[in-house]
């Protein structure tokens, strides 16, 4: 069963720039982990591919006004160029996709004291709640088992629509490519889908999925990996892009693809879900 469960908190102190990015924000996690469960911790943290959690930047939430809740906008803050100032109301996501790693971290739910903080680098978190299903002004925080994903999809539904809400990119051999073709979208998703639900996809199939409307752009990631003096960029598409099944295809192929678009939500989408990109969210059809 996946879960997607975001963590609201408070700093009690400034939070430098460069410690509200994802790579620092799986630091974080790996090291609360670690505290109930070091076993857990390691496993997780030498994952190389379709790892069993993803983790999101840090965001600040926005300011809400009188009688009107603070809208989580469409795409995220992957990085910052200021610090953020103490007090400053914030959120953070992460996911996980296999029911026994939220089992073996039960104690780390159960045990959330509101006066311990996090540490965030040199900031201190204070964590005042943790958010585990849908809410009507927080669409990251959900909870579905894997069969509940696959009986509800549709089976005649062919628009799949995608919010690319942190930057995306492929491994295509050497190198890396922002551009969300079908391909590389679906199969990426099929590839943890694999890995975490133990449910087959009869029928999964991209030939006769097509992009019928975008607006996507492209932006930088630093994260900062010092290897022979240099960091690691990364360039990766948002914004929102549409698919359309054409064609004679059958039932099954669409409920597979339907499925996989729901899912998305909680492993992402390409490369470095665990550091921040990859945030994507099925969106209902535009208005025309």
């Amino acid at each position: 069963m996946p879960y997607s469960l975001v963590f609201n908190f408070v700093p009690e102190t400034l939070i430098p720039p460069d410690y509200a990015t994802g790579r620092h924000l799986n630091a974080l996690f790996i090291t609360a982990v670690n505290a109930v469960d070091p076993e857990l911790a390691t496993h997780l943290h030498e994952q190389k591919t379709t790892k069993a959690f993803t983790s999101s930047p840090l965001q600040k939430l926005p300011p809400s006004r009188r009688d009107v809740p603070p809208q989580i906008p469409d795409i995220l803050k992957a990085q910052y160029q200021r610090p953020i100032p103490a007090q400053t109301p914030c959120w953070w996501r992460v996911s996980l996709l296999d029911e026994q790693v939220f089992g073996r971290l039960s104690q780390l739910w159960l045990n959330l004291n509101p006066r311990q903080p996090w540490h965030l680098g040199a900031a201190n978190l204070h964590i005042t709640s943790i958010l585990g299903t849908p809410q009507s002004t927080q669409p990251w925080a959900n909870a579905c088992s894997y069969q509940e994903l696959y009986e509800t999809a549709s089976d005649s539904n062919r628009r799949l629509n995608f919010q690319l809400a942190t930057p995306v990119a492929f491994r295509q051999q050497k190198y890396d490519t922002a551009l969300p073709t079908p391909e590389s979208v679906f199969r990426s998703l099929h590839n943890s889908w694999k890995r975490y639900s133990g449910i087959e996809l009869p029928g999964f199939a991209t030939d006769n999925i097509f992009p019928c409307y975008f607006d996507i752009r492209t932006d930088i990631l630093d994260f900062e990996f010092r290897k022979k003096g240099k960091s690691s960029k990364f360039i990766g598409a948002v914004g929102r892009i549409d698919f359309r099944i054409l064609g004679d295809v059958e039932p099954a192929t669409i409920k597979a693809l339907n499925t996989l678009s729901q899912y998305a939500l909680y492993c992402g989408i390409g490369r470095k879900t665990t550091m921040g990109m990859g945030m994507a969210l099925a969106r209902s059809p535009r208005r025309s």
